[in-house]
């Protein structure tokens, strides 16, 4: 990866939370801010024009949201990373937002420095979304499902016993580290399987992979074991 500073476009309608973001993202020497926008639409344009390395993308704004301009910046297959901002850690927003293809998401209130920490993961090609949160939203989302909708679709049969093992890890919450212990193999193991299982799946990153995992019915809502 280039040692060149993460060029961040941040995206919302409030100038004085811009502004404090500026203020406490500017203060880092590997991050680079190259333009603001107020709106979903502003936000697109300026991600098309400019290419920022990552979005801080507001998902309530005025002429188009945040969940409609990650999907602009998706589809027009820019190499743009998106971290989604919400006022409230449960905002019906946020699974319009992964699926979408969303990197992952923060509240606001987050502190500075998992902030900062965020922008950098997502750069690397990670995903930040906060286990517990993921649960939940996903759980919610899943309930929503009819019941002929509980199949695996033919997609998952692409899949090995071991891979399907560890999207449904990924999809409780668990990191490299900790599948590791659990299947009792290397985190070197776990990082080839997480890998092969993203290409077969056609998903971008873990987060979409795991968004996936419920919506095909693989991972139950409130499942834990």
């Amino acid at each position: 990866m280039s040692d060149r500073p993460i060029r961040l476009l941040l995206a919302d309608d409030q100038q004085l939370l811009r502004a404090g973001f500026k203020m406490v993202l500017g203060a880092e020497t590997d991050i680079d801010i190259v333009g603001e926008a107020g709106d979903g639409v502003e936000a697109f344009e300026l991600t098309r024009r400019l290419v920022p390395d990552v979005v801080l993308m507001d998902i309530r704004m005025p002429r188009r949201d945040g969940v409609a301009a990650t999907a602009d910046i998706v589809q027009a297959n820019l190499p743009t990373r998106v971290l989604v901002l919400t006022t409230f850690d449960l905002d019906e927003y946020v699974v319009g937002a992964l699926r979408a293809g969303a990197a992952g998401f923060l509240t606001k209130d987050a502190p500075a420095a998992d902030l900062v920490e965020a922008i950098r993961t997502v750069h690397r090609g990670g995903a930040v979304v906060a286990p517990h949160i993921l649960s939940t939203l996903l759980g919610r989302f899943a309930l929503h499902r009819g019941a002929d909708d509980d199949r695996s679709p033919a997609i998952l049969g692409a899949l090995t016993a071991r891979e399907k093992e560890v999207l449904m890890l990924l999809a409780k919450g668990l990191t490299n580290a900790e599948i590791a212990d659990s299947l009792t193999v290397g985190e070197t193991t776990v990082k080839t399987h997480v890998g092969h299982l993203l290409t077969k799946l056609g998903v971008r990153d873990r987060v979409q992979a795991v968004v996936l995992a419920y919506e095909t019915g693989l991972v139950k809502p409130g499942a834990t074991d």
